[in-house]
């Protein structure tokens, strides 16, 4: 009997991971189709976006600390800046210290325009958040967290140019 059950257990195992893997595509997915969205209202190509989103989250930023995050090669990146740039999305600035280091940050005035697009999705998150108890939400953020590591991990390993 002992053996039935862990063979019922390790399929049912391997279902709700399967599932869980599912879900986490299907994320992917409608996230993907809410920043193509929100970036086509404000006229920006899909990695323009990216990159300003990037920014807004981990800026100020070198050039070369963007590329990297953003998984672009640096020339790549030089044009997405210049087109936010003369979008006013962002400002290229003097490093402290180096006036030869450059940093990227985003312009605070026009982030209205980009929270305004997503506050939809963030009240509804909001909402969904307000279902879970302190320690389910702990559990769901650490789950979340460990996904990104795994995530940073694979396209690591994926890096044409590694020795």
């Amino acid at each position: 009997m002992s053996s039935v059950g862990n063979v019922g257990d390790a399929r049912h195992r391997r279902r709700l991971t399967a599932r869980v893997k599912g879900s986490l595509r299907e994320v992917r997915g409608q996230l993907a189709l809410l920043n193509r969205k929100v970036g086509t209202h404000l006229e920006l190509k899909d990695i323009d976006f990216d990159c300003l989103d990037l920014v807004n989250g981990h800026g100020p930023l070198s050039p070369s600390a963007l590329a990297k995050r953003a998984g672009l090669h640096p020339a790549t990146l030089t044009g997405v800046l210049d087109r936010l740039e003369r979008g006013g999305w962002i400002l290229r600035e003097r490093a402290t210290g180096d006036r030869r280091a450059v940093v990227v940050r985003s312009r605070p005035e026009r982030l209205g325009e980009v929270y305004d697009l997503l506050s939809g999705m963030n009240a509804a998150v909001d909402t969904l958040c307000a279902d879970y108890t302190p320690e389910q939400l702990e559990l769901v953020g650490d789950f979340l967290d460990r996904v990104i590591v795994a995530g940073r991990e694979a396209a690591a390993g994926l890096d044409i140019d590694r020795q």
